[in-house]
């Protein structure tokens, strides 16, 4: 329970609460399971504060001091917190729905199984901040900073993570189905079976990230650099790859059934026993690619490079190769039955 002198101090207003606080620095405000209404809490020194349980929706926390604070189980729907700080902040479990927290810094700070549902935090210093399981679902992350965070099974569909910086950030099965990460920076992030269904990564930077097991059908990567990911066993399903830098990508026993990958870069990619049913590989370079075992059953490879690829045991059924090149490529084993050759012959089986 909330000490009832300091209650007292805080509602003579936030001067002379701060001065106090200033005078009586090794006391720790104990404000906890409070109820305000409407408060206005502007550069108000909470710091280390024991505010757990307090209920202070539509509280203005604007530049205020809640470093350190403990702020579990709070009450903030559509509290602003815009430009406060919240560095090593715990908000575990607080309810935050619409929160405004705009350039907000909450490095470090504690928020798993927060509700962030809504809630705005453009521009926020994210960084090395734990998100794991909370409800960010629609919220607006633009800009933020969001390096080194823990998203581990937080709930990121339809979020707006327009280029945000998530490098190394964790999002073991976070679901960002629908999310905006246009032009984000997810640069050795771990995305370990996390969803990514109907996402736009369209201009991602994706270099070196492990999205093993992960689900990306439907996503949009137009122009995204997936350098040396780890894509094995992903679903690519109808993904949109086109121009995407794939090259040196793991991309072993994933399935890519119908995605366009038109004019992507897939030099030394490894996509052995992928499924590339009906994709489109049309001007799209495979050149010294491992496609051994893959079935590309019914693909467009027209014009395609595929010079030193290793297309050992590969189905290309009825595939469409005109044009394309298959300088020194291995096809050792591979089924061509039906396949439109280079010169626009038609395979035929002896």
């Amino acid at each position: 329970m909330a000490n009832q002198e300091h209650l007292a101090l805080l509602k003579r207003g936030i001067s002379v609460w701060n001065d106090w606080r200033g005078q009586h620095a090794d006391i720790v405000p104990n404000l906890s399971q409070a109820t305000f209404t409407d408060m206005n809490l502007r550069e108000a020194v909470l710091n280390n504060a024991d505010l757990r349980e307090v209920s202070l929706n539509h509280a203005d926390f604007c530049m205020a001091d809640l470093s350190r604070a403990n702020l579990r189980h709070a009450h903030l729907k559509e509290a602003i917190f815009y430009t406060a700080n919240l560095e090593k902040a715990d908000l575990t479990s607080a309810n935050m729905v619409g929160a405004d927290l705009r350039e907000a810094n909450l490095q470090a700070a504690t928020l798993q199984g927060a509700n962030l549902y809504a809630a705005s935090l453009s521009m926020a210093n994210l960084k090395n901040t734990n998100f794991r399981e909370a409800i960010l679902k629609e919220a607006n992350l633009s800009h933020a900073n969001l390096s080194y965070a823990d998203c581990c099974l937080a709930d990121l569909r339809g979020a707006n993570l327009t280029q945000a910086d998530l490098k190394y950030a964790k999002l073991y099965t976070a679901n960002l189905s629908q999310a905006n990460l246009y032009a984000a920076d997810l640069s050795q992030a771990d995305l370990r079976e996390s969803t990514f269904s109907q996402a736009n990564l369209r201009e991602a930077d994706l270099r070196e990230a492990d999205l093993s097991v992960a689900v990306l059908n439907l996503a949009v990567f137009v122009g995204a650099t997936l350098y040396n990911a780890n894509l094995s066993m992903a679903n690519l399903s109808m993904a949109n790859c086109c121009m995407a830098n794939l090259s040196h990508a793991n991309l072993r026993r994933a399935t890519l059934v119908g995605a366009n990958l038109i004019g992507s870069n897939l030099h030394s990619a490894d996509l052995t026993r992928a499924i590339l049913h009906e994709a489109d590989l049309r001007e799209a370079t495979l050149r010294e690619a491992n496609l051994s075992g893959a079935n590309l059953t019914k693909a467009d490879l027209s014009m395609a490079n595929l010079a030193g690829a290793n297309l050992a045991r590969a189905d290309l059924s009825y595939a469409n190769l005109r044009q394309a090149n298959l300088w020194e490529s291995n096809l050792e084993g591979a089924c061509l039955k039906g396949a439109t050759m280079p010169d626009g012959e038609i395979f035929e089986m002896n």
